[in-house]
């Protein structure tokens, strides 16, 4: 059972804060962190410096009041960068890609590891308790070798980050929840009673700690709990102090009790683990066995309501060549046909809930999926097989996470997985008339068709006054929810993050304001908005959290719109970087001339109508251009514009704002000639 400890860590806190507060006073040279706009973020966020050399990282930590995490943060920072594995600092735009788990739920709290564990092996099973319960692991100091050397997989596929061999480099976990709470949460740099109070209310998360953590490490772990992270000793030797004593086998329970954190795992009986955590990892072609699909062979896969009667629970049915059956590196089609029945699933709920097939498979610790529809590619792993995995276990894993996720409305599934080439094509073409009638249903619905939108509120466990509204021609700027899938998420949970709007009267058709949607908005970003137009990005834009796929952004040289997307880490012509200027937009702000977006929605109609929409933009990274590709190219023929496609720029055609202006002339670009945006 845990204890309070006493008064031997006190000493060692404090022979700790002297050796923190010298070497602050002979830290030399320039500090900084590639990839961000948050400066050195604790010290950003707790003072509102942005610290770049040795001199302003000693005034920020007067001006801190000699804050320890401020100190070991500047400290960091001169000691530069840390090899592979580790990760050391992680750039902002991998922290916003974060962002839609750290909400959804699939992400359930936060851990750092610190320390050099007595046993690897316990460690190790810490590592796999966290990963099971769905929570987002940090590690940092002797931890790391002891998991590389047990065999434990690294890295943030796997949910397990490794920081940096020395524990101090756990200050990195420190300046996630910093500028999470300035990118998500609206937490103004320098204002340290928000930053505290977001931390404590919002982030889930706690510390655990093994031994050898030399004095220094102790001090700046115990600065942690400023933030109102518990710290949960799991080594000898730390006696004194706020820090409670727990045996490894019980730290996990212990943190998750601490900041009400509440899961309940159920296990899957087939040979490897399951769990969220493996949601990320990839399977490359020298670590797989079988593989299906990905244009190598025929495979597909498909969710259909069936009468209760005819779907015999929990069946699974292999039709082909199991995986024993065949050599390594095999390339076999597949068939994923699951029927499910209960009293009150719908046929509107089939694509939602056979979007999550991508996401289970992906749950398994050796097997992976890529795509939908007709386009899967399906992986298992040489590890996994070696294990005894199966096809078969594909099927078990999707009856069980089916039935535990949806409840109310599937009371059984059953699976039937087919290997078989002649079968799986003959089943094709039925699977393709059922994703035509699906896409009947959505394809060329009009916001003027509807009455009602939707909103999107998950992001206010970490934004509290962001609200999105999505609409059929506007998809929530995260790029994961549809109008449909809103309707459908509320029908199956009436009282969850997506609630309709009533649109009510139409203020302004071209900008897309309408009363109903104010009222709502108001209410629900707290007074905070009292107005939005859902086709404008220059008066009273759509709020943001963090989570956008891209961002629109008005550039005055040219009269046009620029759209980068979370992918570019390079500059913009405007100097800068995605993360540049998504630290301008997000927390539930609005920001005239700058919004958040997703992908598809620049394929819509709607797409900034009050700004003129597709025909503004100017500039898009290449990788962008490529990705809408032909979808692009088809909108612009639509609206008579064929041409317009190449008259965008992009990083080599304009990497610069001078670059820009003489292309975008040289081109005849139409923004040039039209009214000004400013």
């Amino acid at each position: 059972m845990k204890n309070r400890l006493r008064d031997p860590l006190d000493a060692a806190i404090e022979r700790g804060r002297t050796g923190l507060d010298a070497r602050m006073q002979a830290l030399a040279g320039k500090l900084a962190y590639a990839d961000t706009a948050y400066a050195l973020p604790v010290t950003y966020a707790v003072t509102g410096i942005a610290v770049r050399d040795a001199d302003g990282a000693r005034e920020a930590y007067r001006q801190s009041g000699n804050n320890l995490l401020v100190a070991c943060e500047c400290l960091m920072a001169g000691e530069g960068g840390v090899a592979s594995p580790c990760t050391g600092f992680i750039p902002d735009a991998v922290i916003r890609g974060l962002g839609y788990t750290l909400v959804d739920g699939s992400v359930t709290g936060l851990g750092l590891l610190v320390g050099r564990p007595e046993s690897p092996d316990a460690a190790a099973a810490v590592c796999r308790e966290m990963q099971e319960k769905s929570l987002l692991t940090f590690l940092a100091g002797g931890v790391v070798e002891a998991l590389s050397g047990a065999g434990v997989r690294l890295g943030l596929d796997y949910r397990l980050v490794p920081l940096g061999p020395e524990s101090a480099r756990g200050i990195h976990f420190a300046d996630i929840l910093a500028r999470v709470a300035m990118m998500f949460g609206g937490v103004q740099p320098g204002d340290v009673h928000s930053l505290l109070g977001y931390a404590a209310e919002r982030a889930k998360a706690f510390v655990i700690a093994f031994g050898s953590l030399t004095d220094e490490e102790v001090a700046f772990v115990d600065a942690l709990r400023v933030l109102g992270i518990p710290i949960l000793a799991a080594g000898a030797g730390y006696e004194g102090g706020e820090w409670l004593s727990v045996a490894p086998v019980e730290a996990v329970r212990t943190g998750m009790d601490l900041r009400g954190i509440k899961v309940t795992v159920t296990a899957i009986p087939i040979p490897m683990a399951c769990s969220p955590a493996f949601e990320g990892k990839s399977i490359r072609k020298e670590e797989m066995y079988v593989e299906f699909g990905g244009g190598r062979t025929p495979a597909f896969e498909l969710l259909r309501m069936r009468p209760r009667e005819e779907v015999e629970d929990g069946k699974v049915t292999i039709v082909g060549p199991e995986v024993d059956a065949v050599p390594e590196g095999s390339a076999l089609p597949l068939a994923i046909l699951v029927d499910v029945a209960g009293a009150r699933m719908k046929t509107d709920y089939e694509p939602v809930f056979e979007r999550r097939i991508h996401t289970f498979i992906n749950y398994g610790e050796g097997s992976w999926h890529v795509a939908q529809r007709d386009l899967i590619w399906v992986r298992l792993s040489k590890e996994a097989v070696a294990k005894g995995v199966k096809i078969r276990d594909i099927g078990t894993l999707l009856v069980h996470k089916l039935k535990a996720e949806f409840p109310d409305h599937i009371d059984a599934v059953q699976v039937t997985l087919v290997t078989d080439r002649r079968k799986v094509e003959e089943m094709l073409a039925e699977a393709r008339a059922v994703y035509a009638a699906r896409d009947e249903r959505i394809a060329g619905m009009k916001d003027e068709d509807v009455e009602t939108f939707y909103s999107c509120t998950l992001c206010q466990t970490f934004a509290p006054n962001h609200v999105c509204v999505i609409t059929p021609e506007r998809p929530a700027l995260c790029g994961a929810i549809t109008w449909l899938d809103a309707r459908i998420a509320h029908d199956i949970a009436p009282a969850g993050a997506n609630q309709p709007v009533p649109k009510g009267e139409t203020v302004d058709a071209v900008s897309g304001e309408f009363a109903g949607v104010n009222r709502f908005v108001k209410k629900a970003s707290h007074g905070e908005v009292d107005r939005i137009a859902l086709y404008s990005m220059i008066e009273n834009p759509m709020t943001a959290c963090g989570c956008f796929e891209c961002i629109a952004a008005i550039v005055p040289e040219v009269n046009g719109i620029l759209i980068v997307s979370r992918e570019f880490t390079g500059e913009t012509p405007l100097g800068m970087t995605f993360s540049t200027l998504a630290g301008t937009i997000g927390g539930g702000a609005q920001t005239p001339g700058f919004i958040g977006i997703s992908k598809n929605y620049i394929l819509s109609d709607r797409f900034l109508e009050a700004e003129n929409g597709i025909v503004r933009v100017v500039w898009m990274p290449s990788s962008l251009k490529e990705e809408l590709g032909d979808r692009l190219r088809a909108k612009l023929a639509a609206q008579g514009m064929p041409d317009l496609f190449e008259k965008i720029a992009d990083e080599v055609s304009a990497p610069t704002i001078e670059d820009l202006v003489a292309f975008l002339k040289r081109v005849d670009h139409p923004a040039l000639a039209m009214r000004s945006l400013i």
